[in-house]
């Protein structure tokens, strides 16, 4: 199934190849001191947070990461 804006933060952060794509998109957005509060958000809600602004995750930024997480082979 295809990652989008109504996928939560912590399915991105399941799998340790969207988490680099997200790093490499957003450094250091998964070892955020909050990232333990985003997991169960939707994306879509993630992006108007204050924190999330300040730390660069942004509606383009998180398109970016979605379409790179789609490309990705199912993982086995």
């Amino acid at each position: 199934m295809p990652y989008t804006m109504d996928s939560k933060l912590g399915d991105l952060l399941k799998d340790p190849r969207t988490v680099a794509i997200l790093d490499k998109h957003v450094p250091g957005a998964s070892k955020h001191p909050q990232i333990a509060i985003g997991r169960s958000f939707q994306l879509k809600t993630i992006i108007n947070l204050p924190p999330a602004a300040a730390i660069g995750f942004t509606r383009e930024k998180v398109e970016a990461i979605l379409a790179e997480c789609n490309q990705l082979p199912p993982a086995t």
